[in-house]
């Protein structure tokens, strides 16, 4: 049992996986959570995409082509997902979860929106700028939502 009272996972399991979700490697993908400031001194903006497939709002992300290097996957994935390039910045938060009942890792970084042109495609057919309290409310997921403060974290740190 951990300090808290809760239930520890046995040695080697992950909290909030269920063990039979163990067997194999995990899905691995990254992504970024898109940041700009639109005029000097301006609070911060923060892209989240919709996936049509799920109708969902999330932060720019996707599968790792085999043998791609985490980061250089992450910017690929901005780059289609939203049109634009990116500057990365600071590690944030691995997250882990099932999907589709299989394990998934998806490796984020903070990134500072480049230039570019949105194209609605079937994956993502829209993208919003908004302020980061507004963007914690419109995503879907709650474990997204923790990387909205994860970024404000790393960029008052940084």
């Amino acid at each position: 049992m951990s300090a808290d009272g809760g239930q520890r996972p046995p040695a080697g399991r992950q909290a909030g996986v269920p063990a039979a979700a163990g067997a194999g490697d995990p899905v691995r993908a990254a992504g970024c959570v898109l940041w700009r400031r639109p005029a000097a001194g301006a609070a911060v903006e923060i892209c989240l995409v919709h996936r049509p497939r799920y109708d969902d709002w999330s932060h720019p992300k996707g599968k790792l082509k085999r043998g791609e290097d985490p980061l250089s996957g992450a910017l690929r994935e901005v780059e289609e997902e939203t049109g634009h390039t990116a500057v990365p910045g600071a590690e944030l938060p691995t997250a882990r979860y099932l999907a589709d009942g299989r394990p998934k890792e998806v490796r984020y970084w903070a990134a500072e929106a480049g230039p570019g042109t949105f194209v609605p495609t079937d994956e993502v057919d829209r993208i919003l700028w908004l302020p980061a309290d507004a963007a914690r409310d419109r995503l879907t997921r709650p474990r997204d939502r923790e990387l909205v403060d994860a970024l404000l974290a790393a960029l008052r740190d940084g």
